[in-house]
């Protein structure tokens, strides 16, 4: 009896031991990873300096193109960007490549005789290198940029700015 009093009491401090002293374990969600500011980043400052130089060409594209107030901005859910980088990552190894970013394009939807001229939309698509070979020589880790990803989708349907022709801020 005696010694499996000990094992029931070794069992529970090991439990409590592994619960404290793991903190990537199920019940440890208040862990707070490393931030790491992503080169690039600008302030909002910065941000409406770069809006208002856009502005004569978004009033260009407004008044000569597409005679209505064009769209200037784009906006996808945290959980539509994330699931869309696990997809992709996805694609591009079965497609054998090494993703490593996604390029943001502008584009424009097609002119329809119901809509007339199409407002501009901006999409993503995944770049990356291709996939080397196991047995291979050449080093991995180095920082180059790819290009985009031969047969990769992408990531468009984001919602427009509200209005469409909106500054930043919006």
């Amino acid at each position: 009896m005696k010694n499996v009093s000990l094992l029931i009491i070794g069992a529970i401090i090991g439990a409590l031991a592994t619960y404290y002293f793991c903190p990537n374990c199920a019940g440890h969600e208040d862990v707070v990873e490393d931030i790491i500011k992503p080169a690039g980043v600008i302030t909002s400052k910065e941000a409406m300096v770069l809006d208002e130089a856009f502005n004569s060409r978004h009033q260009l594209i407004s008044d000569s193109i597409v005679m209505r107030p064009d769209n200037r901005s784009a906006w996808w859910s945290i959980e539509d960007i994330k699931n869309y980088i696990k997809y992709a990552e996805n694609q591009s190894q079965e497609l054998g490549y090494q993703m490593d970013g996604v390029r943001l394009y502008l584009g424009a939807y097609p002119d329809s005789p119901k809509e007339g001229v199409g407002y501009t939309t901006m999409f993503f698509v995944p770049t990356g290198t291709q996939a080397l070979s196991e047995g291979s020589s050449m080093p991995l880790d180095f920082k180059r940029q790819g290009g985009d990803i031969p047969g990769g989708d992408g990531l468009n349907k984001g919602n427009m700015g509200d209005p469409p022709s909106a500054n930043y801020p919006n």
